[in-house]
């Protein structure tokens, strides 16, 4: 049942899906690959190195967000593993499946194809560089504890207590993209944005400023944007190597 690999799913309104994979590609320094899909609402941010680790999707309602693929030895393993836990089976197709974790964030298990390369951290027209590995579930303060024994239970990742007392860490050793547990101070459903580590977060804002991304606005290490497509999403004053925090 051991996760072999992870992706960050970029979902953004069918509407204007086209600029969020423009915007996308162009800051991870990726190519898009053929749409896919009844409806060609899949793609996958392909790197020149190393394996993918992003993919997109365009959907039919909502202003979009973010979601977690978790690729394992053993599907239907960890899809039994997941509902054991409190998670609920949405939708069951066959290979792959779509939950909801107990605290209410959707997420899918699908198959692994061998991805094991990590691929380069993006590099900003000044060299700096930077790195989408972080998918943070933002939960009401109801729905918190619920995910926070859920996600390392399921994972078998360590877990630990973030930079701030609202953040819990569940690391994904090895893998691509983790996961960020945040306690909201409200009660709201349930949702996920998208974090990129950064060598410097400025620098990174005015390169993806100069992509049509907008700042909305400053926290204590991280810059809050909002992408062309209209997704909310983060720069983290974090090593893009480590994922650690800059000193």
């Amino acid at each position: 049942m051991t996760i072999r690999w992870t992706y960050a799913f970029v979902d953004r309104p069918a509407e204007a899906f086209g600029r969020a994979c423009d915007f996308w590609t162009a800051v991870t320094r990726t190519r898009l690959s053929p749409p896919r899909g009844e409806q060609g609402e899949f793609v996958t941010l392909l790197p020149d190195d190393g394996d993918a680790c992003v993919k997109g999707q365009g959907v039919a309602s909502g202003g979009g967000g973010a979601h977690l693929d978790l690729c394992p030895e053993d599907v239907p393993a960890l899809v039994e593993s997941a509902v054991r836990l409190g998670a609920q089976l949405v939708s069951d197709h066959p290979g792959w499946a779509v939950l909801r974790s107990p605290g209410g964030q959707l997420f899918c298990v699908v198959p692994w194809h061998g991805e094991s390369a990590r691929p380069a951290a993006a590099e900003g027209p000044d060299g700096s560089t930077s790195r989408l590995d972080q998918v943070c579930v933002d939960l009401a303060p109801s729905a918190y504890d619920r995910d926070l024994v859920f996600w390392p239970a399921l994972t078998g990742w360590d877990a630990h207590p973030g930079s701030r007392p609202e953040f819990h860490i569940v690391e994904s050793p090895g893998l691509p993209v983790r996961i960020l547990l945040q306690r909201l101070d409200e009660d709201r459903p349930t949702s996920a944005h998208l974090d990129l580590s950064c060598s410097d977060t400025e620098a990174t804002r005015t390169w993806h400023e100069q992509l049509g991304a907008t700042f909305v606005n400053r926290g204590a290490r991280w810059l809050v944007m909002r992408d062309p497509a209209g997704g909310t999403y983060c720069l983290t004053a974090r090593d893009p190597g480590t994922g650690r925090l800059l000193a």
